[in-house]
């Protein structure tokens, strides 16, 4: 659903109390103080107001201006003013960036999970995160891993930084309260948020126990897809995208804890004061959400079945044109009128490998099984498609049916060109749908055969 908008001045927006700045990509500048920002420099000899200049890179200097992100923060302290960091105690066994045969496993068989359990005991956003499934190395600056997450707790005196790659992050229950160095962001079920590489950030639970998914990539950053023969406008639309607004607190805040993410491993560093203290930022490197209700779903409007990647709402590309190390794709309501036409997805083998989440609502090539909180994994080349229930419905309707709205449903997709392997503890998990295959057990032949001349016919050839 929707969320109500008040408009402000151009470039910003209202939602739920909160204001943003809006846009893709853009340069921002904000300043919870007036005259934070420097003039005409990014690192005078004093900053205004007595402020740290620090910037924080998201690529190489030397990368394309086109592609070239970074930010400046003026800070009340600079972020490097904490003790050392040391191995956390306990560590996290459960959070992988690197796959391999010691953690995780491949395997081509379809996999289903059901609803991951909010846990009893007090468990925040960082503790309540289990990686899925993955592929390739942080260390490497290329691959991607999976995660979901449950949390009943807000996180207390603490904050995270993930030094291996971009979080998006998919709430399905509970809202998530997110502070940031650049700001706050209230993220809903229905939104999707982006916590680029680097960043320090702090989630609270405002409604309670939350869970939802987490896609990670290394080595690169989401952007929007190119829109080809659709043309300037459809899909994600820049405008619609929300950026913090320059926010901080000062003050004294004894043990504060920076959990930092590095190479999969959780490493603290003790420090006496909030990293939230940004009074002024600006730059093109920044954290961001999104309303999935604002995509504009484009469809066939005759006959056959578009192909999932027309629903891409953020891509992470790969250096082979057209490939992505990993696609976030939607399937928002719309509607379905195509002709003479198997209407739900089309059966399928694909070298991409797909990771199905659902937010709500239910999923039209699904019609029991898939629940919301849910995911599905169908990896490379392995057969996917609607179950039997979907199917024999669908052909039920025949030819004569019309236009028809999906209605009442969020489902997405992470899609990547890297094979996954799925970590030990997904396969074990008491989660996990044992009865999965049997969803398509059910299809049954539908063929008739052929008659020539009275004989019936096998293999191409007629029986004398």
């Amino acid at each position: 659903m929707a969320r109500v908008e008040e408009e402000g001045r151009a470039g910003s927006v209202r939602v739920a109390g909160v204001e943003y700045l809006t846009g893709f990509g853009n340069h921002f500048s904000s300043e919870a103080i007036a005259g934070a920002l420097p003039l005409g420099q990014n690192s005078p000899l004093v900053c205004p107001h007595g402020l740290y200049a620090e910037q924080i890179s998201g690529t190489s200097f030397t990368s394309p201006r086109k592609l070239n992100q970074r930010s400046w923060l003026y800070r009340i302290k600079p972020s490097v003013t904490h003790e050392p960091f040391k191995p956390r105690v306990p560590a996290h066994e459960k959070l992988l960036s690197e796959f391999d045969q010691s953690n995780s496993s491949a395997t081509p068989t379809q996999l289903r999970w059901k609803p991951l359990e909010i846990p009893d005991a007090p468990t925040d956003f960082v503790d309540g995160l289990l990686t899925m499934c993955g592929a390739g190395s942080s260390f490497l600056r290329h691959g991607f891993a999976v995660h979901m997450y449950t949390a009943n707790k807000s996180m207390d005196n603490c904050a995270f930084c993930n030094a291996d790659g971009d979080f998006l992050i998919v709430p399905q229950k509970g809202r998530l309260w997110i502070t940031t160095e650049c700001g706050k962001l209230l993220v809903s079920p229905g939104e999707a948020a982006v916590l680029p590489q680097g960043f320090r950030f702090s989630v609270d639970l405002p409604d309670g126990p939350s869970r939802g998914y987490v896609a990670e990539i290394f080595g690169t950053h989401f952007q929007l897809p190119d829109l080809g023969p659709i043309g300037a406008n459809g899909l994600a639309d820049p405008r619609h995208f929300l950026v913090p607004k320059a926010w901080f607190e000062e003050k004294s805040c004894p043990g504060y804890t920076i959990i930092q993410k590095f190479g999969g491993q959780l490493f603290t560093a003790k420090q006496d004061f909030s990293p939230f203290n940004v009074a002024a930022w600006h730059g093109n490197y920044v954290p961001y959400k999104y309303d999935l209700s604002k995509f504009c779903p484009y469809n066939t409007v005759l006959f056959d079945h578009s192909d999932p990647s027309i629903n891409t709402a953020l891509t992470a590309p790969t250096d082979k044109p057209g490939v992505a190390l990993l696609d976030f794709v939607i399937f928002p309501p719309r509607w379905l009128v195509a002709e003479h036409t198997f209407r739900p997805p089309y059966y399928h083998r694909n070298c991409m490998s797909e990771f199905m989440g659902l937010i709500h609502g239910g999923y039209e090539a699904k019609a029991d099984g898939f629940l919301p909180g849910g995911a599905s994994l169908h990896s490379c080349m392995t057969p996917h498609g609607p179950d039997t229930k979907t199917f024999e419905a669908t052909i039920a309707r025949g030819n004569e049916a019309g236009p028809h709205r999906i209605t009442d449903t969020m489902a997405f997709m992470f899609e990547s060109c890297l094979i996954p392997r799925v970590c030990h503890w997904a396969l074990d998990s008491p989660s996990v749908d044992p009865d999965y295959y049997k969803c398509w057990i059910g299809l049954r032949s539908h063929f008739e055969g052929m008659k020539i001349e009275g004989h019936d016919t096998h293999n191409g050839r007629a029986d004398v």
